[in-house]
């Protein structure tokens, strides 16, 4: 199956009100109420899901599932979809490129924790301005029983703008090896985001987040579908590893963009063999 083109057209859907947005940059996120894809489309990612999870290689954690459109085209499917981008664009404008993309999945019984941190952290550097939108879709339930996400509001616009101060914990109990430090977190606001299967989340880059391990008899997978502007620049030079995709409308920060219908298998195994994993 052949990836389809980004698009031109601003006449896509929006999904979100005024009142919805400016809710989303009040408080750094937003839940909609309605499922992202219609049964049938949302069961044909999930059952994609599936077959790169058969796939994985023994003793590849499932959390560590990063940028896998970078090798498997046919992501961009979703990731390009009128349905994804008609909750983006309300927030960012109509000229969107994909940042990026992450299965993270806990397995059920031993699902590693998600240290408290700011996915912008792992970005340092990466985008100027540092404006990313996660549409954070259940694959399966994500609900507190099976280590849902829990965020806390309003973080993403302190003083630190993204950028706390992290101390390194153990790497066999979490899926990152730091995680920021007490004195900049205030726990008691966190809030579970629970959702069902085919429901999303929307946060933004900034925002404090994390989730607790997943314990249950039940898995808990979600696909990060993460968004940007293309006011936005990638530092290409620092960072030739990552690639940006024209999702929608026109370049305005002079960036290169990938191809979507091409695999780029070697920059893949380049990231995994240096650590590349982002986030």
């Amino acid at each position: 199956m052949v990836a389809p083109s980004s698009q031109t057209s601003s006449t896509i859907p929006h999904r979100l009100t005024p009142a919805q947005v400016e809710q989303y940059h009040r408080e750094g996120y937003f839940l909609p109420s309605e499922p992202v894809f219609a049964a049938e489309k949302f069961n044909g990612l999930k059952n994609y899901f599936e077959g790169l999870l058969d796939d994985l290689d023994n003793g590849t954690r499932p959390e560590l599932m990063d940028v896998p459109h970078f090798q498997y085209p046919d992501l961009f499917q979703w990731l390009f979809s009128d349905e994804v981008l008609g909750l983006v664009e309300p927030i960012l404008g109509p000229d969107l490129a994909l940042f990026s993309s992450h299965f993270i999945c806990k397995p059920h019984g031993n699902g590693k924790r998600v240290p408290w941190h700011e996915d912008s952290a792992y970005w340092r550097g990466m985008l100027d301005p540092m404006e990313v939108v996660t549409v954070w879709l259940a694959i399966d339930p994500s609900k507190k029983e099976n280590g849902c996400m829990y965020i806390v509001p309003r973080t993403h616009n302190t003083g630190k703008k993204g950028f706390s101060d992290y101390e390194d914990i153990s790497k066999e109990a979490a899926v990152f090896p730091t995680e920021i430090t007490m004195t900049q977190r205030n726990d008691a606001a966190a809030v579970a985001v629970e959702l069902d299967a085919g429901y999303c989340s929307l946060h933004d880059g900034r925002l404090i987040h994390g989730s607790p391990p997943n314990t249950s008899a039940l898995r808990r997978c979600g696909y990060t579908m993460r968004y940007i502007s293309t006011r936005s620049k990638l530092n290409k030079k620092d960072f030739p590893w990552h690639q940006l995709y024209l999702a929608k409308g026109r370049d305005i920060a002079g960036n290169d963009y990938a191809d979507p219908s091409k695999a780029y298998n070697e920059l893949a195994r380049f990231r995994a063999k240096h650590g590349k994993n982002g986030h």
